[in-house]
Order: C-alpha cells, then sequence, then structure tokens
C-alpha cells in the first residue's frame, strides 16, 4: 500500500475555507494525482480539507469518505499553548517549548516524553493518546494493525491500494508522528508539511509485517508544474 498524506491548500480559517491560490493548489494537486490514480479518498471534515479534496474526487469520479477525528479543531485542544503575549499558538511555534521538545532530557525518555515534569499542567498524554487509538483503528481498517511494542504493523490484508487523506498542518504532525512511531517533539520540531503537500509512506510487505517507509515528505512538485510558487520561496524572497 501507497498511503498519501495531504495537508490542504491555502486557508482561510476564518470562515473555513479555501483561498484563491488555494483553490489552485487543489487544481494542480488534483492534476497529479490522476496521474498516479486512487483507490480510496479520506478526507477531514473541515471545509478547507473537503475543498482541496474535491477536484481530485471530480476527476477520479470517488467520493471522499470523512473523517471527523482528523479534524484540526480537536488536536488544537490538545497541542496549543499561549505564547509570552498571552496568545494561542501551536506548541511547536512555542520557542521555549521548541527547547524543551529538544533537549536530552525530553529526547531520553522517547515515546514517554509527556511525563517530562515540565509538561504536567498540559494534557499531551490524552491528545496523544486519542490519536493513537483512532489512528490504529483506521490504520487495520486498510489491513495493517499497528504493533507498538516493537514499532511495525503485522500485514492483516496485504494490498496494492494508493489511499490518501486530505487533513491539516498541526494534525498532520502528530498523525505522522504516530504512525512512524517517532515520538511527537522530534518529528513536529524537525519536519513540516507545507500546502497542498503529499507526504508518501510505503507499507511494504516483509514477512507479514510492514515497516512503513516515507518516500516523499511534503512534496510539491504540482505546484512547480502549474508555476506556483511554494510557501518556502515566498519566505526566500521576502
Amino acid at each position: 500500500m501507497i498511503f498519501y498524506y495531504i495537508r490542504h491548500g491555502h486557508p482561510v480559517y476564518q470562515p473555513d475555507s479555501l483561498t484563491e491560490l488555494g483553490h489552485k493548489q487543489a487544481n494542480a494537486l488534483a492534476k497529479r494525482l490522476a496521474l498516479y490514480g486512487l483507490d480510496e479518498i479520506y478526507c477531514s471534515t473541515s471545509t478547507r480539507a473537503k475543498m482541496t479534496a474535491d477536484p481530485v474526487c471530480k476527476i477520479l469520479n470517488k467520493e471522499k469518505i470523512l473523517l471527523d477525528w482528523t479534524n484540526e479543531d480537536y488536536t488544537w485542544q490538545y497541542f496549543s499553548i499561549k505564547n509570552k503575549d498571552g496568545n494561542p499558538c501551536w506548541v511547536f511555534h512555542s520557542e521555549d517549548y521548541i527547547q524543551k521538545f529538544k533537549s536530552a532530557e525530553v529526547r531520553k525518555l522517547d515515546s514517554h516524553w509527556y511525563q517530562h515534569p515540565y509538561f504536567e499542567n498540559h494534557n499531551f498524554s490524552s491528545g496523544i493518546q486519542k490519536t493513537n487509538d483512532e489512528l490504529d483503528h483506521f490504520l487495520l481498517s486498510l489491513g495493517y494493525r499497528h504493533d507498538r511494542q516493537n514499532n511495525r504493523y503485522e500485514v492483516i490484508h496485504d494490498n496494492q491500494k494508493r489511499v490518501a487523506l486530505f487533513a491539516h498542518q498541526g494534525f498532520g504532525l502528530v498523525f505522522l508522528s504516530s504512525l512512524m512511531d517517532i515520538p511527537y517533539p522530534t518529528f513536529c520540531t524537525s519536519f513540516d508539511l507545507g500546502h497542498s503537500s503529499v507526504t508518501a509512506i510505503h507499507f511494504e510487505n516483509k514477512n507479514g509485517f510492514a515497516y512503513p517507509k516515507i518516500l516523499q515528505l511534503s512534496n510539491d512538485s504540482h505546484l512547480y508544474k502549474e508555476d506556483l510558487l511554494t510557501g518556502y520561496q515566498n519566505l526566500i524572497d521576502l
């Protein structure tokens, strides 16, 4: 199985939608995915994610399957904090938390990183557990049972499907860290997901077990194809 994690296009958050650029990104993405073909398309219940998925659903004549638990609003409840100015932000945008996440004492705790005393007033553990439970149930429905003790997946139903999930950045960093068995502090401070980007993960059957491998992370080649600037190119130009 090839699993594609796709972040929504350039958004308007209030009200939940896409900008004109976001729609262009979604259309460019649809052309790219139409070349591959998709067997199943899953999507967050947010409008911006659904709008990003709609063009490829139309081209491939497929219905998207909505997964409410992938909506970023739930993740925000667990992984947002107030910054020094008292404004809410993602924990991975806080300089203080980045430093703590990168520290040897937190890294030493590995998958139990949230047990560090620095995080005792947060509900990170519940957010991680919720994501783990939902993800494991989802992957099992696709034929792969998560063996978290050994950081692998038992192959229950081997398949050659191409499966896509359209969702978000903040949720995606928790989701992908859980899927890959990489502690969240390491993943969220070292990797990112651009608008409409594609992360491709291969579940290859090796004697009854799969050890997922990221083939591409936050790939945005479809934007170059349509002469659309990427987010990081805009940063460089500024």
